[in-house]
């Protein structure tokens, strides 16, 4: 996956900025950042729900833009917000989706029984989403991007909401699913999930990508949440705000 001078403003403030990425096929790429950098932005204009004011995107040697379709067949996309049909049940839905992709019926059925069980969704495959928590419906989302086995997967804040039991098998099918050439690109604030999961890391602020690389190259000789902050910075704190909460009055 490959950016070119993606460029993308919103009135007077500008999201991405310029922006030039490479995603190496075949890795587990962690886009991070502080609120505001242009994550999402970046997400959602590779994955084509948004289109930039400039730039190129590529997906697989195809022009997310100039060949729509055929991004959209590689593609698996967790968005945030997430977009599901809260009147569908999580099995409604899969079979709405592998009829989109014109999967066999029976196929969908052995998969989605599958994906169901690794995401603890059984006993809700059949209710409708609009009753299920933020962490049931981000793991239908992981389960309906997976369901055709795409080429690239695009995860904004996929654990986000997420157990603990079930981001466990989560992470361990995405750790499959790269191992046998998947490529993911996602988005997390999880510094120490991307330390552990991730092969890559690209680091944004202010629309900017400020580094990009190997993730034991960014991170060098310490933790990757060291290195972040040395390249975003963190903001001085006055010791005498927030005094009151020393006892103070």
């Amino acid at each position: 996956m490959v950016t070119r001078g993606v460029h993308r403003r919103f009135g007077s403030t500008v999201a991405v900025g310029s922006l030039d990425l490479d995603v190496p096929v075949g890795s587990f790429c962690g886009l991070v950042g502080p609120n505001g950098s242009g994550k999402t932005t970046t997400l959602r204009i590779v994955a084509g729900l948004l289109r930039p004011d400039a730039g190129q995107v590529w997906v697989a040697g195809h022009d997310t833009w100039a060949d729509p379709l055929a991004v959209r067949r590689l593609l698996g996309v967790v968005p945030d917000p997430l977009n599901l049909f809260d009147r569908l049940t999580a099995r409604e839905l899969m079979r709405h989706l592998g009829q989109l992709r014109a999967l066999d019926r029976d196929e969908v059925a052995r998969r989605s029984d599958e994906l169901f069980l690794v995401m603890d969704l059984v006993d809700a495959a059949d209710q409708q989403i609009g009753g299920y928590s933020h962490g049931m419906r981000k793991k239908t989302a992981i389960a309906a991007a997976l369901l055709h086995r795409p080429a690239v997967l695009l995860l904004d804040e996929p654990f986000e909401g997420v157990d603990p039991v079930s981001a466990v098998a989560v992470r361990s099918m995405l750790d499959r699913y790269r191992a046998a050439g998947g490529t993911i690109l996602f988005s997390s604030h999880a510094m120490d999930l991307v330390d552990r999961m991730c092969d890559h890391v690209a680091v944004m602020a202010r629309g900017g990508l400020l580094a990009s690389g190997p993730i034991e190259q960014l991170r060098g000789t310490g933790r990757l949440e060291d290195a972040f902050i040395s390249m975003v910075g963190s903001a001085p704190v006055d010791p005498n705000v927030l005094s009151w909460l020393d006892g103070g009055s």
